[in-house]
């Protein structure tokens, strides 16, 4: 773990002077880490399997790999920072992310390449895992789902314009250069952790390291009845979201012929997430976490439902592939924040350990799910469309198991932080 001795007075009082918006602004850009190791990397992949002697989908395990590590991982870094603080686990998690980004940079052989973005993931899922708990040891409740809003916000940027920036770094050499871009982007990372955050886990709520301990609070985490649908329910939404990833650059540039425009169409379907976090930022305190993301994820099955029946269609087009990927995309934006914020809120004291079991579920299942809809692309849209409806069916069938069959109504009495 990073080592973190107690700072002079000087510094601890510019660490407590941290306000709001760069506290948004830092948890974003922590994130934005692993969506950068991630999106940046997948114009290269055409070029990574020529190198590895002209891979099909196996090329996805470049992404695949990342994603499923880093949800096995995430069961780790809250459990440690429950017990030791916030602060040395993050700075830890991002030293790895830095040390694999260039080991990755150097790897001649697939296999090797592929056992590397494993361990990053796993070792580095801190980036991912701690945000949460960071914000939860602040506020809980519908403000909780307006902070995590407007950090996905800056977060989905990323996303965004990061294969346009790989496209932009390929221009310049070959696919290495993207990982020592992740090294760099890492080491900025680090230097505002270390000298801005503070630390923000209370010393009552620090939990010993005790397995009896650790699994109790993840059994809790887990087990809750108002949380557990929230929890899987984003899982499955997002692991439909990860099957895009995975075949996106395949996807657009093999079934749709549009390799050329890949950055800008995939640019604009994952902005339209970013315009819905910042939307729900607005609106989330006023009408609800829960009823504004029960409406989104209605809407979310009705829009899978059309892509099923365009993809069936003889001949589809991009646009009509485009706009609806794009919708949907739109919609997790009202989704994902709002249902994380719903499972972590009865967790405030155990927010490191909740905030990591959440993330692994999500992390994980989405992986396994993203892999599986990218490994069974046949050349057309049809297995992801098929993925997108049976995942929102499924997520509105676990809300209404943890809302017991109420859709739309006040919330269930939760543990609060008080004011």
């Amino acid at each position: 773990m990073a080592r973190d001795n107690t700072p002079a007075p000087a510094m601890q009082a510019i660490r407590k002077a941290i306000g709001e918006t760069e506290l948004i602004w830092m948890m974003a850009m922590l994130m934005a880490l692993q969506a950068f190791g991630i999106d940046a990397i997948l114009p290269a992949l055409d070029e990574i399997a020529a190198d590895f002697g002209g891979l099909g989908n196996e090329r996805q395990f470049v992404v695949g790999a990342y994603l499923l590590a880093a949800g096995a991982g995430a069961l780790v870094p809250g459990a440690l920072a429950d017990r030791f603080g916030r602060r040395p686990v993050l700075l830890t998690s991002i030293a790895i992310y830095i040390v694999l980004s260039l080991a990755s940079a150097f790897a001649n052989v697939f296999e090797v390449l592929v056992g590397i973005r494993a361990a990053q993931g796993f070792l580095g899922a801190g980036i991912v895992a701690l945000p949460p708990a960071i914000i939860r040891d602040r506020v809980g409740g519908d403000k909780m789902a307006r902070m995590m809003s407007l950090i996905f916000v800056i977060f989905l940027l990323t996303p965004a314009v990061a294969p346009s920036i790989g496209q932009a770094i390929l221009l310049l050499g070959d696919w290495h250069l993207i990982f020592l871009a992740m090294a760099l982007q890492g080491c900025l990372i680090f230097a505002w952790v270390w000298f801005r955050l503070p630390e923000s886990l209370a010393e009552e709520n620090r939990q010993p390291i005790r397995p009896s301990v650790i699994g109790g609070n993840m059994k809790r985490a887990i087990g809750l009845r108002q949380a557990i649908g929230y929890i899987f329910g984003s899982a499955l939404v997002f692991g439909a979201l990860f099957g895009f990833i995975n075949s996106s650059q395949q996807l657009i540039g093999e079934t749709f012929g549009a390799s050329d425009s890949f950055p800008l169409i995939f640019g604009l379907c994952a902005g339209s997430m970013a315009v819905t976090n910042w939307s729900n930022s607005r609106i989330v305190e006023r009408f609800g976490a829960r009823r504004v993301s029960h409406t989104a994820l209605f809407a979310f099955v009705g829009i899978a439902a059309l892509q099923v029946f365009f993809a069936f269609q003889p001949e589809q087009s991009l646009w009509q592939f485009v706009p609806l990927m794009a919708a949907n995309m739109a919609l997790l934006g009202f989704i994902g924040t709002n249902f994380g914020s719903i499972a972590m809120n009865p967790f405030f004291d155990i927010a490191g350990a909740a905030s990591s079991v959440h993330a692994s579920l999500r992390l994980t299942t989405g992986a396994v799910l993203g892999s599986l809809i990218g490994y069974l692309y046949d050349g057309t849209a049809r297995p992801l469309a098929l993925a997108l409806l049976a995942a929102g069916l499924t997520s509105l069938a676990l809300v209404l198991f943890s809302e017991r069959g109420r859709l739309f109504g006040p919330p269930q009495e939760e543990m609060q932080r008080p004011d």
